[in-house]
């Protein structure tokens, strides 16, 4: 279940703090609206990563489609994996 809290709570945020764990973000509304998210260091750094490679995942794609795919023989050879 999400916590949820008005941006209120925050005059007290040692205990809002204490609420936030990895995998278990604090959501702060505003007028009764989301508007924040306080989340662990981990799951922050996770998001950021992940993000990161979605990226570079977008970048093979758009490179594939322009100037073509390569064959697995062609990805094995140049990393150098030999089949025998």
């Amino acid at each position: 279940m999400p916590n949820i809290k008005p941006i209120s709570d925050l005059r007290n945020y040692s205990e809002v703090l204490r609420d936030v764990d990895v995998g278990a973000p604090v959501f702060l509304t505003k007028n009764g609206r989301g508007r924040y998210a306080i989340l662990d260091i981990q799951d922050f750094e996770k998001t950021q990563a992940t993000l990161r490679l979605i990226s570079e995942l977008e970048k093979g794609r758009k490179s594939g489609e322009e100037k073509g795919w390569l064959s697995l023989n062609a990805v094995e050879e140049s990393l150098g994996i030999i089949h025998e």
